[in-house]
């Protein structure tokens, strides 16, 4: 299986860097991972400082990495032990072949907790602080309010499967976290996006494309399905923040 090709050569690709511990949360680690279309959503703890020479290194056995199949699906931020505390810290972060910085929210923190899969060396616990209900409903609501609504009011972006799929997924997982306090998988949030009342079409829509092999969405279709996503997931959203307030 490329996956795990790709996941023992990276592990023993990090032995430059000496992790303290490698996680694999996300689909890999929870579940309905699908082999070429799911990302492969990484977690690498190093014993100190991420110094621009520990920066170049950590670059370089990406580089040595890119000719594996899976490589360009594979993400994977880097934190110690001294910086992982803040859920709001900015980390080094390898993803879409590039380096930057981005938190390490409290739902991949959840993830880790959960159902966190160990690569290398220890368990999150201990390592990771743990997330609070009320944390992380906190931070699933403000997600929603404030980066997803604005973003129903562009319609150039509900062109693209991406933001279809990931609207409505991330909408049904906050949805379920803030009212049972659960983290469920991107299966589980399709079979409850009928029930929340999201276009059936569209649901079927992202189904197929996860799941199968359809053919590729047609322009009318995809002007259609951007203002079928956009005209739910806006009161939709609105719905959801206001009940938690």
């Amino acid at each position: 299986m490329e996956t795990e090709t790709l996941l023992a050569r990276f592990v023993r690709e990090l032995a430059a860097v000496d992790p303290v511990a490698v996680w694999a949360h996300g689909s890999l680690a929870g579940g309905d991972y699908q082999e070429g279309r799911s990302d492969l959503d990484l977690i690498a703890m190093l014993p100190g400082p991420v110094t621009w020479g520990v920066a170049w290194r950590i670059a370089a056995l990406h580089a040595r990495t890119r000719r594996e199949p899976l490589a360009p699906k594979l993400h994977c931020t880097y934190l110690t032990p001294d910086t992982a505390e803040d859920p709001a810290r900015r980390h080094l972060t390898w993803a879409h072949e590039q380096l930057f910085r981005r938190p390490v929210t409290p739902v991949t923190r959840a993830e880790l907790h959960a159902f966190g899969r160990v690569l290398h060396g220890k368990a999150p616990v201990g390592l990771l602080p743990p997330v609070a209900d009320g944390q992380l409903r906190e931070f699933v609501v403000r997600e929603q309010r404030d980066y997803w609504r604005p973003a129903v009011g562009r319609p150039r972006l509900w062109a693209e499967d991406i933001w279809v799929d990931l609207g409505l997924l991330t909408f049904a997982r906050a949805s379920a976290t803030v009212r049972d306090g659960r983290l469920i998988s991107k299966r589980e949030a399709l079979e409850l996006l009928p029930g929340l009342g999201a276009p059936v079409e569209v649901v079927e829509d992202i189904r197929g494309r996860r799941y199968d092999d359809p053919p590729p969405v047609t322009p009318r279709w995809r002007v259609r399905r951007a203002g079928l996503v956009r005209d739910y997931l806006g009161p939709a959203i609105d719905a959801l923040v206001a009940s938690y307030g």
